[in-house]
């Protein structure tokens, strides 16, 4: 074997393993998993927040992210799937990646749901080729039910976000955004 017909090989076979790593998706039962995880968070918010029915009811989609991990020292990052909903409906996948760089350290979870109040925000959420998180969404931190009336359905904001279910320690000033990425589970 010549060296040039080593490196071949060699690349080749490094291309094929990062291939069948990566995964399209496609044929897997990851998308079942997202929905069913979307599930059980819209009736874990629901109950805990039954005034979010509401909100979700005046809203024309959602993105539902069920578990978003995050964790930093200085430097930090987050990550997490979920599944867009159009009238209770499945519309496409989601992921969210979080950057993040200030005085931090700590890890958290939490859960966010993102309710789409015009159908302006929702088509340019959809259209967009990786739409970050911006000044004109409002949010929701507190993790008590009786808040997240008070702020939310009052809000004239095109996007409402509400943030629940934290757990972990995760403290510091950072500088941060948030991405969604459309993906195929």
């Amino acid at each position: 074997m010549t060296q040039l017909s080593r490196r071949s090989f060699t690349l080749a076979a490094l291309s094929g393993v990062g291939l069948t790593a990566c995964g399209n998706g496609v044929g897997s039962s990851g998308a079942e998993k997202v929905d069913a995880r979307v599930d059980a968070t819209l009736n874990h918010m629901y109950s805990r927040y039954p005034n979010t029915v509401d909100l979700a009811n005046k809203s024309t989609g959602m993105l539902v992210m069920p578990v978003v991990t995050e964790a930093g020292f200085g430097f930090g990052g987050g990550y997490g799937r979920g599944a867009l909903r159009v009238g209770g409906v499945t519309v496409d996948y989601y992921s969210a990646t979080k950057g993040s760089f200030g005085l931090q350290i700590g890890a958290q979870q939490y859960a966010h749901v993102l309710f789409f109040m015009t159908n302006d925000a929702l088509m340019g959420f959809r259209r967009s080729q990786g739409w970050a998180a911006g000044a004109d969404v409002e949010y929701v931190f507190n993790d008590r039910g009786e808040n997240v009336k008070a702020e939310t359905t009052t809000s004239l904001a095109p996007i409402v976000a509400i943030v629940f279910g934290q757990a972990g320690l995760h403290v510091g000033a950072t500088v941060e955004g948030i991405k969604y990425t459309r993906i195929i589970p």
